[in-house]
């Protein structure tokens, strides 16, 4: 389909809202985007027209949602490109396939064991590797990031010892937009026999995504960053990889077998699928999957980037602008501080002209403090933005600046 932003933007419903009487001009995607008709009509319908539990009745309508449930989980397979549909763990959202991971890597970490993590790591990818070191006494050691925003990747390879077991990065930063060479990364790692693990949550809507490519043994993402609904995501592992993982949780489902004295797994995927799943959620990600798949992924991709670079521009123009993060490789969010501003009081007043931004710390305190600031505003830009939008922000921050001098 050939990219139109107006009607990509009449897709999506919400954007016709008002906000404190001007039209909404929505730049928080990075924390969550916002859903098209598509995907909102594909969870209503099944709702009203055939929904059941899935994988355990004989009637028609448990047959129908299994149905379009494994679809879904074949839709995220071919998305990725991992090599069979089997390899895709529907969970909550990135978060829990990262806690998913470490919980279940557990039994292969002892006292003095390494895991190496970065310092752009969003807290979702960095507390559940703190519980391996506070239960196990592994060690965390830290992969610097540079000044322009890129990772000290010679200090990368410096890290690893014959005690180092595991790597876990970001494949784009939610603060810095940096695309990190995970490909490379992941060769260093495998090199010396570690397990390497991706955040994927920023990147899989803003690029494609190849796992098998990346050689990446585990890939996090979720769904509602890619324009589906909330309360789903997916853990891709390789399959010799999930054979070594323990489960996560126990309930029904994810046996084979309950006895008295012993239990038996079910197969991979169900085997880490407790209970009943977020069935309706996900099969909503599978029609945004659909519905993102139908553009040119390069051309959303270069709209996005021109909506980032004219924002950039203007930006700069705003007196005392200060970017945080210029990595020649980075997607489309710009963090910025305000000298003498605080990024709480930049939000409250884009607010008052429609505008929505994120400020704060976005979960990445060890960030904040490798640059050296308490929080920054962040624009965030998706495939329904537009020049127009951006050139409100740009008028709205120095709107911003000037009242808060």
């Amino acid at each position: 389909m050939s990219f139109d932003v107006d009607k990509i933007r009449a897709e999506f419903p919400i954007l016709s809202r008002e906000i404190n009487g001007k039209p909404l001009v929505y730049l928080d995607n990075a924390a969550s985007a916002q859903k098209p008709i598509a995907v909102i009509g594909a969870m209503q319908n099944q709702m009203q027209q055939s929904y059941a539990n899935v994988h355990r009745g004989l009637h028609t309508m448990a047959n129908e949602t299994t149905e379009a449930f494994e679809a879904a989980r074949q839709k995220l397979c071919t998305f990725l490109g991992a090599a069979e549909a089997g390899e895709i763990i529907f969970t909550k959202g990135a978060t829990e396939a990262l806690n998913m991971v470490a919980y279940g890597l557990m039994g292969e970490i002892q006292a003095g064991d390494e895991i190496i993590l970065t310092k752009m790591e969003h807290h979702s990818n960095i507390v559940p590797w703190h519980f391996l070191r506070e239960r196990l006494g592994a060690v965390i050691k830290w992969v610097p990031v540079l000044e322009d925003g890129t990772l000290d990747l010679q200090a990368y390879a410096n890290l690893f010892s014959a005690r180092t077991k595991i790597v876990a990065v970001t494949h784009m930063s939610n603060v810095l937009g940096t695309i990190n060479p995970v490909k490379d990364m992941a060769k260093t790692a495998h090199g010396q026999n570690c397990i390497f693990v991706v955040d994927g949550s920023q990147a899989a809507v803003h690029f494609p995504v190849d796992v098998l490519d990346i050689d990446a043994d585990f890939y996090a993402m979720t769904g509602h960053k890619l324009y589906g609904p909330t309360g789903i995501g997916a853990l891709y592992g390789k399959r010799e990889m999930l054979e070594r993982l323990r489960p996560f949780q126990g309930g029904g489902e994810m046996i084979e077998d309950v006895f008295l004295d012993r239990i038996t797994y079910g197969d991979i995927p169900h085997k880490f699928e407790a209970g009943t799943p977020p069935i309706i959620e996900a099969i909503g990600l599978g029609a945004a999957i659909d519905w993102l798949s139908q553009f040119d992924r390069a051309e959303v991709e270069a709209h996005e980037t021109a909506l980032y670079e004219r924002a950039l521009a203007g930006l700069r123009e705003v007196n005392a602008f200060k970017l945080i993060g210029d990595a020649p490789n980075k997607g489309a969010v710009l963090s910025f501080t305000l000298a003498g501003a605080h990024a709480h009081d930049i939000a409250q007043i884009l607010d008052k002209y429609g505008i929505a931004i994120r400020a704060g710390q976005h979960c990445t305190q060890p960030l904040m403090e490798a640059f050296g600031v308490h929080s920054t505003a962040r624009a965030s830009f998706g495939i329904y933005n537009t020049q127009g939008e951006v050139d409100q922000l740009i008028k709205a921050v120095h709107k911003a600046r000037k009242f808060l001098s």
